[in-house]
């Protein structure tokens, strides 16, 4: 039987058809009360963006519709050890703000790729966007067609309608109204994410007994995790891989077009370092309550899991048990389920409005405006940029299509993600931590690095499988059919319903962990981001010093502690003055 058929009532669509109304509606507002503004002001505003609004609209950039239905997954599975990630991103984020932020705030382009060309030349710039724009294309197509699948269970939507309806309304608000209509409607949807998390989490533990009784389940099933402590770098997370390799992946995030063009939209330098820790505060609430989210849904079904069920439930992988424990707990109360429809295509219309936004954004500036436009006024500029991101918003739903013909690109894309921010923040470091690397250094050392971490995380994530996850039962389902507890005689037994399909046997799991995997391959996924930083990082270093002309750069180019270090050792008033001579 499928619980969710039909359980969908007016309410709900009325919820969550507002705010699809409400979303388009603020695109078209912005779009016709600044009518004349410039290709940049359409990209950065007129920088007066309120701190809070950008704040609310970084948190909505970073937390997509994946991590939107993947946080609670990986919490109910594993257990909370997933939190101190946390911990990385705090520690990242005064070096983001500090040393990073005042560079690309000092240039003010709108491209964050502007800052390799007057550093390093065109050809590394070119490259770099070119990486960026394949990156986040896919990327799109995986926000779009992850949660319509998971929501396609829960409100008997097919998935295709999920994707034409979050990919055409966040290409239409954000074509017409440009970045502002971006901003307000992150602003908007983070509301809706937020209380849809909350509704959740208090649900969850009402139906359960209360909060004690949530923690007593969990510490029964061995989900409490906080401090492992193991240094082994191949377990999937551990405390050093979530902290350690969290730091390293949550740079890339703040030395990337999509949260760098954001942060250009207020004032002041002071006022984009604000919005960068209010962020983080608001990123922190928001994942600690889908962790806790997890857990509270794993105290309500542990003892009849609809994954070992999955003939009767129709739930075969664990991103659906967020939507699967929505249809079950909360339909009681119209329109919360709604609610939280609304929360899931809140976190995809945010992530892909952002995606179309930065998208144009370096299309157009790094590709199109140097070749093209400034032979062109800048009302057909301007009607151009439109067109761009209209484009990129249809190519994303086609780009769905490819997603869906292979089982295997999801994970393929995923790994893509966290494997080119790397060697891009490497990059980026090169060029403003230390002012005698080379154009042709720094190129191989970028070169080097993404072909590296593409050959470790594509083989790495075809080798390795994830982990068993266990105290997981059937015995508390009515007319259960057979009961089942995992536990530690059981390896792999979740893993292979969970993320493949019952159609795995065991002797083909047991032969796969018999198999000889080089021990690169074997590193935990989080390690990848950090792997890609040093070898950039090294090589980019070792290249310089031997090949390419070496010459000074001017003081805007470098990081405030490099201009500091320099200004005491090599007396850069005096390279500064030779550089704006030359």
């Amino acid at each position: 039987m499928d619980v969710s058929k039909g359980s969908f009532t007016v309410f709900d669509y009325v919820i969550f058809i507002s705010m699809l109304v409400l979303s388009t509606f603020i695109g078209v507002y912005y779009h016709f009360s600044d009518r004349k503004k410039s290709p940049k002001e359409y990209f950065l505003t007129n920088r007066n963006m309120p701190v809070a609004t950008v704040s609310f609209s970084l948190m909505a950039s970073f937390l997509s519709a994946t991590s939107f239905l993947g946080v609670p997954a990986e919490n109910y599975l594993y257990g909370t050890q997933y939190i101190m990630m946390n911990l990385g991103y705090a520690f990242g984020t005064p070096v983001a703000a500090f040393i990073f932020l005042p560079v690309f705030y000092k240039i003010q382009g709108v491209s964050v790729f502007e800052y390799l060309e007057k550093r390093f030349g065109r050809g590394v710039r070119l490259l770099a966007c070119s990486v960026f724009i394949l990156q986040m294309m896919l990327y799109m197509a995986i926000i779009l067609y992850a949660p319509a699948l998971a929501l396609n269970v829960m409100t008997g939507l097919s998935k295709w309608s999920s994707v034409y309806l979050i990919g055409f309304v966040c290409t239409f608000y954000s074509t017409l109204g440009g970045m502002r209509a971006v901003l307000w409607t992150d602003l908007f949807q983070s509301l809706i994410m937020l209380s849809a998390a909350f509704v959740v989490c208090i649900k969850g533990t009402l139906d359960v007994g209360g909060l004690s009784e949530v923690l007593r389940i969990a510490e029964e099933g061995q989900r409490i995790q906080f401090f492992d402590f193991d240094p082994d770098p191949t377990v999937r997370h551990t405390f050093w891989t979530l902290v350690v390799g969290g730091f390293f992946s949550y740079f890339p995030v703040y030395v990337n077009q999509v949260q760098i063009q954001r942060l250009l939209t207020v004032r002041s330098l002071k006022e984009s370092q604000i919005a960068v820790f209010c962020c983080l505060f608001l990123q922190t609430v928001l994942v600690i309550l889908l962790c806790f989210a997890g857990i509270v849904i794993y105290a309500n079904l542990s003892a009849c899991d609809p994954i070992l069920r999955s003939e009767e439930t129709n739930i075969h992988k664990a991103d659906q048990i967020v939507p699967y424990f929505v249809m079950t707990s909360l339909t009681r109360f119209p329109g919360l389920p709604g609610l939280f429809v609304a929360g899931v295509f809140s976190a995809s219309l945010s992530s892909v409005s952002s995606a179309i936004n930065s998208l144009t954004a370096v299309t157009v500036e790094d590709f199109l405006h140097p070749l093209y436009f400034h032979k062109l006024s800048e009302k057909r500029v301007t009607i151009f940029t439109k067109i761009t991101a209209l484009s990129y918003g249809i190519l994303c739903i086609f780009l769905t299509f490819i997603v869906d013909q292979g089982g295997g690109i999801l994970t393929f894309v995923i790994m893509l993600f966290n494997v080119t921010g790397g060697p891009s923040l490497g990059l980026f470091c090169l060029g403003m931590l230390f002012r005698k690397t080379t154009s042709k250094g720094v190129m191989i050392g970028y070169i080097s690095s993404i072909c590296f971490s593409l050959t470790v995380g594509t083989m790495g994530m075809m080798k390795v499988q994830k982990p068993p996850s266990y105290h997981l039962s059937t015995d508390a389902c009515p007319g259960n059919n057979f009961s089942l507890i995992l536990n530690n005689s059981t390896p792999g037994y979740l893993d292979q319903i969970t993320y493949e399909n019952w159609n795995i046997s065991s002797q083909n799991s047991t032969q796969n962990h018999e198999e000889y995997v080089f021990p690169l391959l074997k590193l935990s996924y989080m390690w990848y981001a950090g792997m890609g930083f040093f070898t950039c990082f090294v090589i980019g270093l070792f290249a310089s010093a031997i090949c390419g002309k070496k010459e000074y750069v001017s003081s805007t180019l470098l990081s405030p502690v490099t201009r500091f270090w320099i200004t005491e050792k090599d007396h850069i008033p005096e390279i500064i003055q030779m550089t704006q001579s030359s």
